[in-house]
């Protein structure tokens, strides 16, 4: 999906060339780049990395391929956008950083929550000290008893749900307070014996300003629920994406749909690499929301063992 996702909006950017699609099974990978419009498909990383005429690379790949291919990318010297999560530990994403900053090159996250409008305004006040965020809560809720994504297409790599899934609201709860974590608890029970891989989070932190943050997340739903609540000393913000709506206090608007937001993150990105500044959406301003979850992680390594799962150890 995020490769669709990605290859429409680079084709409606004039500066842009869809040069080579990567992916695992040459057939398919052939398909996509036809459907898409790129001028070479492979199944060859290193051998498309490798190719002068590549500036910049996009990793839309399964979670714990992401930072092996970040890395390389940045090792054959091309700038870089992962997709969320930048890596599966704070270590590796640490590493990811250092490197991208010893080559001179841009490292980008795909943080689409980050681009929502009226979340930015929010963020802006926030920064400038006009409104302060006292609560952020968040569910996400979808059903996955088969490793089948959003697309409708079965898959040979499972997703991870704190690491994956969960990034995304932890990343935007951590961003939007904008103050340091405090009193990080977090519950993930065993790996489901059907799917094996854990089926339920809950994670919740404090903050140095006295902050609440809340996180929870089900792969074992019936109707999928996407939900934030943000509560300020000045109004309560409520999203669901999946009616699309966007409430305050005092009205309710649409809200639109995250295939504009990650296009923004993209658009920024690029934008970024021609203009030689950061991005909005930095590897290493994500570093908090890792370590929060790599707390999360250790705490579950203690009770179950630091041993691999399906989302934790790439999958054949």
């Amino acid at each position: 999906m995020m490769g669709q996702w990605h290859s429409e909006t680079l084709a409606e950017l004039d500066d842009c060339v869809l040069h080579t699609v990567v992916g695992r099974r040459m057939e398919p990978t052939s398909g996509f780049a036809r459907l898409h419009g790129y001028r070479t498909a492979s199944t060859d990383v290193l051998g498309a990395l490798s190719n002068p005429e590549i500036d910049v690379v996009i990793v839309a790949s399964p979670s714990e391929q992401h930072s092996a291919m970040a890395t390389a990318a940045l090792e054959h010297g091309k700038h870089a956008l992962v997709e969320i999560p930048l890596a599966m530990s704070a270590q590796e994403a640490k590493a990811i950083c250092d490197l991208a900053a010893r080559k001179h090159l841009r490292l980008g996250t795909v943080h689409p929550m980050r681009m929502m409008p009226d979340m930015l305004e929010l963020h802006g006040r926030v920064i400038r000290c006009t409104e302060h965020v006292r609560l952020v809560s968040t569910a996400f809720i979808i059903k996955r008893w088969e490793n089948v994504g959003a697309t409708g297409y079965r898959r040979s790599w499972t997703d991870n749900l704190l690491w994956h899934h969960l990034a995304h609201f932890i990343d935007f709860g951590l961003w939007l307070t904008a103050s340091p974590v405090t009193d990080v608890r977090g519950f993930i029970p065993a790996p489901d014996e059907r799917t094996g891989t854990p089926m339920h989070a809950v994670v919740s932190a404090g903050t140095e300003a006295g902050q609440a943050l809340s996180f929870i997340g089900s792969y074992a739903g019936h109707d999928p629920v996407f939900e934030a609540l943000v509560l300020t000393d000045r109004d309560c913000y409520r999203i669901d994406a999946i009616d699309g709506t966007l409430t305050t206090r005092n009205r309710e608007r649409p809200l639109r749909h995250e295939k504009e937001d990650c296009a923004d993150v993209l658009r920024d990105f690029l934008a970024a690499v021609r203009e030689e500044r950061e991005p909005a959406v930095t590897g290493r301003n994500v570093l908090p929301a890792m370590d929060l979850m790599q707390a999360v992680q250790d705490s579950w390594d203690v009770v179950y063992g630091n041993r691999p799962v399906r989302g934790r150890t790439l999958q054949s």
